[in-house]
C-alpha cells in the first residue's frame, strides 16, 4: 500500500460535491488521466448519491464511510452506508431498474459505477446496509524525476 484515506460525512446531499472532490485529490497522487479522474469523481457521486437516497431515504444524521488505498497503479475504494441494505443485488444491477421511480431517477447507477471501474464487489443485508467494494487500475503512474 502507497497511501490511504478514510472518510466519514453525514448523509446529506452537500456531502455529495464534498465527496467527490476529497476523492479526487486524494487520488490525483497516481497523476490519473483526465478521464480516469472524472470516471472515478462519477463514481463516488453515485454512490453517495444512492447511501443518502436510497439507503437512508434521505433521512439525515446517518453516515456513510469513504475508505481509500493507493497501490502503483491501482485504486481501491469502499463506501459503506449502514441503511437499509439492496433486497435483490442483481436486480439493482439491471440497466434501468430503480425502486424509486417517482423520483424520475435514470435507474443507471449500477450500470456506470460498473463501468466506469475495473472491479465492484457489492455487499449488503437488508435492515443492516451496503458496502461497495471497487477498483480501478490507472493506465498513468506518477514518474519519479531523476537528477543527474
Amino acid at each position: 500500500m502507497r497511501n490511504r484515506m478514510y472518510l466519514e460525512i453525514a448523509s446529506i446531499s452537500e456531502n455529495e460535491s464534498f465527496a467527490r472532490v476529497a476523492v479526487g485529490a486524494f487520488i490525483s497522487q497516481l497523476n490519473p488521466t483526465m478521464d480516469e479522474l472524472m470516471e472515478v469523481k462519477t463514481v463516488v457521486s453515485e454512490v453517495v448519491t444512492n447511501s443518502i437516497i436510497h439507503g437512508y431515504n434521505e433521512e439525515p444524521n446517518h453516515t456513510i464511510e469513504i475508505s481509500c488505498q493507493l497501490y502503483d497503479g491501482e485504486f481501491d475504494l469502499i463506501i459503506t452506508d449502514y441503511g437499509k441494505g439492496i433486497e435483490d443485488i442483481e436486480m439493482a444491477r439491471e440497466p434501468m431498474y430503480t425502486s424509486k421511480p417517482e423520483l424520475e431517477r435514470s435507474g443507471m447507477g449500477f450500470t456506470i459505477i460498473e463501468n466506469f471501474m475495473d472491479s465492484v464487489e457489492i455487499e449488503s443485508s437488508v435492515g443492516k446496509g451496503t458496502s461497495i467494494h471497487m477498483t480501478k487500475m490507472l493506465s498513468s503512474k506518477k514518474t519519479k524525476v531523476v537528477h543527474e
